[in-house]
């Protein structure tokens, strides 16, 4: 019995100069992107430019939502939520026209794309 409660103040120390160190533990940095819904009914298409003769990358399904990582002027498209020039980065190289995503401003609601 001696033997195993040596064992266990050990490991009970060893724990405790792990928590002190803060060695085992993870801090991780938790920033939720807003995300912003796609008008309704609209399959939309998400291109590798901010424009339509930038190739189709693939089409978002009803009801989707997207962050907006940055935004770039393009070409000017009507949609939905009016006529803009803005193009939303929504992953790297995808790209979708701000005429068709709800975002509750009629200019730019993120940084604009370098």
């Amino acid at each position: 019995m001696a033997l195993e409660e040596a064992q266990n103040a050990e490991t009970r120390n060893a724990a405790a100069d792990a928590d002190a160190s803060g060695a085992g533990t993870e801090s991780i940095g938790t920033m939720a992107a807003t995300r912003y819904p796609v008008a309704p009914g609209v399959r939309l298409n998400v291109r590798s430019g901010p424009g339509t003769n930038y190739r189709l990358v693939k089409v978002l399904p009803y009801g989707a939502t997207v962050p907006i990582n940055c935004q770039k002027a393009g070409e000017t498209i009507t949609g939905p939520y009016g006529t803009t020039n803005l193009w939303d980065n929504i992953a790297n190289g995808e790209f979708v026209s701000d005429a068709y995503v709800y975002t509750g401003s009629n200019g730019y609601v993120a940084p604009r794309c370098s």
